[in-house]
């Protein structure tokens, strides 16, 4: 594996799938240019480092959370095909909504380079807070309107947020280069912002 560099994948595992959501469509070609992308790396050395919800299932692991989305079928299915990870790649379950606030992610990031990229199709900034704890509580059959979804109102302020906590966090070395980008999943294209 090439040292200093690897992909990050955040969040594109999810057991609850995507049917009949205005997500669906958006997020398979999301993966299907993601795999591309993963495999281009692939060739170079490039591992992946996937920081996946764990969907409140704090026994499991990631291993299982890929099968289960598999075994699922529709675009959950789908994406876990795609998207699978290759021996030499790594995982965290992250506990919030950030990978990187109490994760072991920072750890498996040695690497000289490290690349924000959110995604224009992302819930948390296409929906409002009511809005995503009916959606949530309808998809677990459970009462969501307690838990405090982390909404983005606009993505470019919240990537520079993200990228200052990045570059300012402990255990991120200060020679490490970190950038923005958002990339726009009907386009396929990416917008360098930071």
């Amino acid at each position: 594996m090439r040292p200093g560099a690897v992909l990050l994948l955040l969040d594109f595992f999810n057991p609850r799938g995507f049917e009949g959501g205005t997500l669906s469509r958006a997020t398979v070609r999301a993966a299907v240019r993601t795999a591309k992308l993963k495999a281009r790396l692939r060739t170079l050395g490039v591992p992946a480092v996937y920081a996946n919800d764990n969907f409140g299932r704090w026994e499991s692991e990631f291993a299982a959370l890929v099968q289960q989305c598999q075994n699922a079928g529709g675009d959950a299915g789908r994406v876990a095909q795609l998207l699978a990870p290759q021996r030499g790649d790594r995982s965290v379950l992250k506990p919030r909504h950030s990978a990187f606030y109490e994760t072991p992610l920072s750890h498996l990031l040695h690497v000289e380079r490290i690349l924000v990229i959110p995604h224009t199709r992302c819930a948390m900034a296409s929906a409002t807070l009511d809005e995503l704890r009916e959606r949530v509580g309808r998809s677990a059959g459970l009462d969501a309107t307690w838990q405090p979804f982390n909404v983005v109102e606009d993505q470019r302020t919240a990537l520079a947020d993200d990228i200052a906590k990045v570059r300012t966090h402990p255990l991120i070395p200060d020679k490490v280069l970190v950038g923005g980008f958002l990339y726009d999943v009907d386009t396929g294209l990416l917008d360098q912002l930071i």
